[in-house]
Parts: structure tokens; sequence; C-alpha cells
């Protein structure tokens, strides 16, 4: 036999209300899943962004950066009022050449000591010493001795760079390059020569 049919009353009309039907089911899925959609989209934006933003301060920080291909400022560097004569930087460029050279042919004399020693045992040459020793006194009696034996003499301004120019890392406050590097670079010797002759001691 077939089973009756259970009258249904308003009451129970109204709860079977509250389930939704399939399409309704169907159509919130969707609005969920463009929900979904929606927040992957701005958060990836967000995130390109965020990587824009960091891209540019990079960029601008490595504008900013000096670049490899620039020269370098130049340093100041301190130099004794009694640093005279000093050499101009065309004659200190072949000054520091004609060391080098004297340097590599074991015809220079390197330090204080090995210099004074040179000039007392009456070996003549170019005298070169650094304006920016400090203090001045360990190097103020050298002009005189150069002056007294004769031996034409010149300032450059910065020790290390002498001391760079005698290959070696430490700097060098006096040099003497000898007249017998005369023979192995008879050109830079006689061009720092005539560079010095041109040279006035002022005060």
């Amino acid at each position: 036999k077939p089973r009756p049919v259970p009258n249904v009353s308003s009451a129970d009309q109204s709860s079977l209300s509250l389930f939704p039907s399939p399409t309704r089911l169907q159509e919130n899925l969707r609005a969920m899943g463009s929900d979904k959609k929606d927040k992957s989209s701005s958060k990836k934006r967000r995130e390109s962004d965020a990587a824009g933003t960091s891209e540019k301060k990079r960029q601008k920080s490595s504008s900013d950066a000096p670049s490899d291909a620039e020269p370098a400022s130049p340093v100041a560097v301190y130099v004794s009022p009694i640093s005279t004569p000093m050499a101009g930087d065309k004659l200190c460029k072949k000054i520091f050449k004609l060391v080098s050279k004297a340097t590599k042919a074991k015809t220079a004399r390197r330090g204080i000591k090995e210099v004074v020693k040179a000039i007392r045992k009456s070996q003549k040459g170019i005298c070169i010493i650094a304006g920016n020793v400090s203090p001045i006194d360990v190097i103020s009696h050298i002009p005189v001795f150069c002056e007294t034996h004769e031996i034409p003499y010149c300032y450059v301004p910065s020790k290390e760079l002498l001391g760079a120019a005698a290959n070696t890392k430490r700097p060098t406050s006096v040099i003497l390059v000898t007249e017998k590097a005369a023979a192995d670079s008879k050109e830079e010797y006689a061009e720092v020569m005539k560079g010095l002759t041109g040279l006035k001691v002022t005060f």
C-alpha cells in the first residue's frame, strides 16, 4: 500500500524554507569563488607594489653611490710650512717614476739613516723629501745637509706616495737617488734635474 503523505503545517513549511535550493547553493559557491579570486588578485597586487617600491629604492641607492668609473676626489694632505721647494704635479710624476726605476736598479737610498750616511760618504744625486712628515724636526736637518754638500733636493706632498714609488708599503720620509741611476735611466734623471733647477726656495 502507498504510504500516506503527511500533512505539512505552515510552521513546518517555514522551517523547510531555511534550506536553500540546489540553484541557490550553486550561486553561493560562485560568489565564494569570486571573493577568493578578488582576495588573491589584491594580494598579488600588493606584493607587486611592494616589489616595485623595493626595486626603486635599490636603484636610487645605487645611483646615489659613487661609481667605480668616476675618479676619486683628491684627499687633502697636511704639508709642513717649511716644505719648500715643493714639486708640482707634473714634476712629482717624473720624480716617482725615477724613484721606482732607481729602487728596482738598487741605486736609491731610502730612509733618514741611509740617506745621511750616503751623503756623508760624498755620494751625489737627487734628494726627495716628503712634506707631510710629522714632527718635521725628524727631517729638518736634511735640507741644510744637502745644501752643504751641494746636492739638489725638493719636497713631494705625501710620504705614502713616496713609499709606494719606492715599492714599499711603508711611508718613506726621504729618498736619495744616486748618480748611478743616471746610467740606467738617463732621460728620467735629466728631466727631474731640469725640473729642480726651475724650483725656488720660498719662505
